[in-house]
């Protein structure tokens, strides 16, 4: 069986146009002497599975296999909360495209049975900026995104969807951080995020 890890995700999300200028988050905007520690780019690519019905999306909660990264593997997430989500991980392993058993069990209640299939691919350009606290543990993550995503379906892909979105993360909750960087991003020009999810945007589409 596939080690299994479990934590809470604290995220805030903010749409931004294509040209949007990041600010600079070490240059003094954030509290507690906290600095930007490094800087890194990925290619990511997520295929996202539900069932025919979406009965996983309409309850908030988003499955997917993605390759590319630090943490490449299969996720699912769980609505725990304002901006908060738990996430179960599972190794990529050799399983392929098939959803493995720890995973379809967290949601056997809300399948009730029906078959989970691929229904999108969404592939990431990720710059990462971490964040570190003068101890140099990470106390955030910056990941500027710009996705191209494309709903799947009996007759193929559909025409890709492009956007550019920003996350920030932070591992505990630190309301004064969250707060400074959400108000570094608003003052840069960035917009609270429509969608509580890069899947719900897409399929809002």
């Amino acid at each position: 069986m596939a080690d299994v890890a479990d934590h809470l995700e604290i995220e805030q999300k903010f749409d931004v146009d294509e040209d949007f200028e990041r600010p600079d988050f070490g240059a003094g905007g954030l509290p507690g002497g906290v600095t930007v520690a490094a800087l890194a780019r990925y290619h990511l690519s997520a295929t996202y599975y539900d069932t025919p019905d979406g009965r996983l999306a309409a309850s908030k909660i988003t499955l997917r296999r993605r390759t590319g990264g630090t943490d490449a593997g299969w996720h699912l997430k769980l609505p725990a909360g304002l901006d908060t989500r738990r996430e179960v991980q599972v190794p990529l392993g050799d399983s392929g495209e098939q959803v493995p058993d720890q995973l379809a069990s967290h949601v056997a209640g809300v399948t009730d049975g029906r078959p989970l299939a691929p229904i999108a691919v969404l592939d990431t350009e990720r710059t990462l900026l971490a964040l570190t606290a003068p101890d140099g543990a990470v106390v955030a993550e910056i990941a500027d995104d710009t996705v191209t995503a494309r709903r799947l379906g009996d007759r193929g892909q559909s025409a890709p969807l492009r956007w550019r979105e920003i996350e920030v993360e932070v591992p505990t909750a630190s309301p004064e951080l969250q707060r400074a960087a959400a108000e570094l991003l608003l003052r840069a020009g960035a917009r609270p995020a429509g969608h509580g999810s890069k899947l719900a945007r897409l399929l809002d589409s």
